[in-house]
């Protein structure tokens, strides 16, 4: 029998959009999927148009929370379903016909003792679904980047059961994105996929958190806003902290040496030196591995 898959998606005042999403996971080329919706207290006619939906499909699910935010809010997802793979979804993408299909061929080749995530690409759009650009491709990653980036963007990624278990029994007080953690759990502890395929078509808002897409200039001009004004620096801080907190007495012996490189807990000039000097690259663009590195020595991170 195929692998349940269970796509969660957090709504949020989000009927304009969550049409074309939800049609876009209907019509997946994967048979067995059943769409998992925890509505985060929307104040518009979102949860009218979801239970319009569930009228007319069998496989949707829906949960009416109160207002967490919604990385608490995909985290109540996963307690809530029960699946073999998990998916992350927006609620205003719009996804290829074989997202699911090619995920599941991807986890099902895996050790699915251990927690592990697939995820590909995604191209960009404007609101009203014109082409933007194309996303980033050829991908890399690695646990040390897992610290400092969040290569994976959540709504191409697909779990396992052992992540997704992992993930709901260690909840962190204080984490910058549930994708985010979820790639620091998958590429420390289990295995990391990726399908170098489009995936999604990611609509875009002038008011979107991150700068994925953007300009070199715009990239630029956010990443000094998050330092300064949002202490992006110091969250990715106690983010790493809390994870070495829950799991390095579960790593291997190479990982807990890389921790306890970069994770510490008192500056110290000489191993910030050491660690602004480390010959592998730890975020992928050379402007934001070279602003790692200067956060190093002014012991920021």
């Amino acid at each position: 029998m195929d692998k349940k898959v269970a796509v969660l998606i957090s709504t949020y005042n989000g009927k304009k959009y969550l049409k074309e999403q939800l049609d876009s996971i209907l019509n997946q080329t994967y048979p067995n999927i059943e769409i998992v919706i925890r509505d985060d207290g929307s104040t518009d006619s979102t949860l009218e148009l979801v239970k319009e939906y569930q009228e007319k499909y069998s496989n949707i699910c829906l949960k009416e929370g109160t207002n967490i935010g919604f990385i608490k809010s995909f985290f109540k997802l996963l307690e809530m379903a029960d699946a073999d793979y998990y998916a992350y979804c927006d609620q205003d993408d719009i996804w290829l016909e074989n997202k699911i299909e090619l995920a599941v061929n991807a986890l099902n080749q895996a050790d699915n003792t251990k927690p592990n995530m697939v995820f590909g690409n995604a191209d960009y759009y404007d609101e009203d679904m014109n082409f933007m650009s194309k996303g980033e491709e050829h991908k890399t990653y690695s646990f040390k980047n897992s610290l400092y980036e969040c290569v994976a963007q959540g709504m191409t990624m697909t779990i396992n059961h052992v992540a997704k278990e992992m993930i709901i029994e260690n909840i962190p007080e204080k984490c910058l994105f549930h994708d985010w953690w979820t790639y620091m759990i998958c590429s420390g502890l289990g295995t990391v996929l990726y399908n170098d395929e489009t995936v999604v078509k990611y609509r875009r808002f002038q008011k979107n958190a991150t700068a994925e897409g953007q300009s070199i200039l715009k990239i630029f001009l956010w990443r000094i806003e998050k330092l300064v004004t949002d202490n992006g620096m110091k969250d990715i801080k106690i983010q790493q902290q809390e994870y070495k907190k829950m799991f390095y007495e579960k790593l291997s012996e190479e990982n807990q040496k890389i921790l306890d490189m970069f994770v510490q807990d008192n500056y110290s000039f000489f191993k910030a030196v050491k660690k602004a000097c480390y010959p592998q690259k730890l975020r992928r663009k050379v402007i934001d591995d070279l602003m790692i590195r200067v956060l190093f020595i002014l012991g920021v991170l």
